[in-house]
């Protein structure tokens, strides 16, 4: 059986557009276990966590800083045959004040751990969807500003030029899947249905 590890934040763990008490879309709703039900000979590691970023650590809330925890979940679910990256929506909260060059630069971290253990051609980096236009509204996330949205919107192209040059298979979730209105962040529930479709159909070119 393949295993593959699906590394990312709060739209891998799943959670629930406006949910302010970390509730998570059940198994056969979220995008990783309905990746997971395709194909039997495929185990996929769920490793998403709400805040998570490439390298800042969040003061408010420890253990975010997606660089430090990748080597010890790779041991931890070694051998590993594919690795899904998407991370960089956090990283564009206004606490942090980074440009999506910098951005890049801490994915191109979290790239440099995972290489460790997978070959660059079984790594699939993935550029986040776009953050909503209000996301930034009291009644949504305020950790976020309209800088955040723009910023959001520059990852994609960012990504694609390191997956280009690191020899990664790239995907961008915003060709395919918008944030649900309710929160402007967080995919719904035919947002994972058909971003495991995007997924499941990249791995399967991928030969994975």
């Amino acid at each position: 059986m393949k295993q593959i590890l699906a590394y990312g934040d709060s739209n891998t763990w799943g959670l629930v557009p406006g949910s302010h008490t970390l509730e998570r879309y059940p198994w056969g709703v979220r995008w990783t276990s309905l990746l997971q039900e395709k194909d039997s000979g495929v185990h996929v590691a769920e490793e998403g966590l709400c805040g998570r970023t490439t390298i800042f650590e969040d003061g408010l809330r420890p253990g975010r800083k997606g660089v430090n925890t990748l080597e010890p979940l790779l041991e931890s679910q070694y051998p590993v045959d594919a690795v899904i990256l998407m991370l960089g929506t956090n990283d564009c909260k206004t606490y942090y004040n980074a440009s999506s060059y910098v951005i890049g630069k801490g994915i191109e971290r979290c790239l440099e751990k995972i290489e460790k253990f997978v070959p660059a051609e079984r790594i699939l980096l993935i550029s986040p969807i776009h953050l909503g236009e209000d996301v930034w509204r009291p009644e949504k996330d305020p950790e976020f500003d309209r800088k955040s949205v723009a910023t959001s919107r520059k990852l994609k192209k960012v990504y694609e030029e390191i997956a280009k040059r690191r020899g990664c298979a790239f995907l961008a979730a915003s060709d395919h899947v918008d944030p649900s209105p309710v929160d402007d962040e967080h995919m719904n529930e035919d947002g994972h249905r058909v971003f495991s479709e995007v997924v499941y159909s990249e791995l399967n070119r991928m030969s994975i």
